[in-house]
């Protein structure tokens, strides 16, 4: 399997749960970031590295509706489902302590995550 590119690609979990997170990822070299919300997320930011087979290795942070802040790391390795949609199966370690695998898909660009509104206290 070739490396993919991540440039402008926009993943969701699985299955494009109605109110799920959404992120937009990008990618200049083996440097990828992305811009994440939606759902329960109002905000949130990845910023790290793909190797070579199209791994990721990356740092996060995102802020809940709640206000709440969740930082962590996650590593996400690239496969391809049955139809030949770009898979990521993330691995996920908060500092909180926390850990957990997710899988997200690229879906459609018109699924874009929302631009960021000012947080009222």
């Amino acid at each position: 399997m070739d490396a993919p590119d991540y440039n402008n690609r926009i993943f969701r979990p699985v299955g494009n749960p109605p109110g799920a997170p959404t992120g937009h990822y990008h990618q200049n070299g083996n440097l990828i970031w992305a811009d994440f919300g939606g759902g329960k997320l109002h905000f949130g930011r990845l910023v790290g590295t793909c190797d070579t087979s199209g791994t990721i290795t990356a740092t996060y942070c995102q802020l809940a509706v709640d206000g709440t802040v969740t930082a962590g790391q996650v590593t996400s390795i690239p496969d391809y489902d049955e139809s030949g949609t770009l898979t990521l199966t993330e691995h996920w370690h908060r500092l909180d302590g926390s850990t957990g695998i997710s899988v997200i898909e690229q879906v459609d660009d018109s699924l874009s995550p929302p631009a960021p509104e000012t947080l009222t206290p």
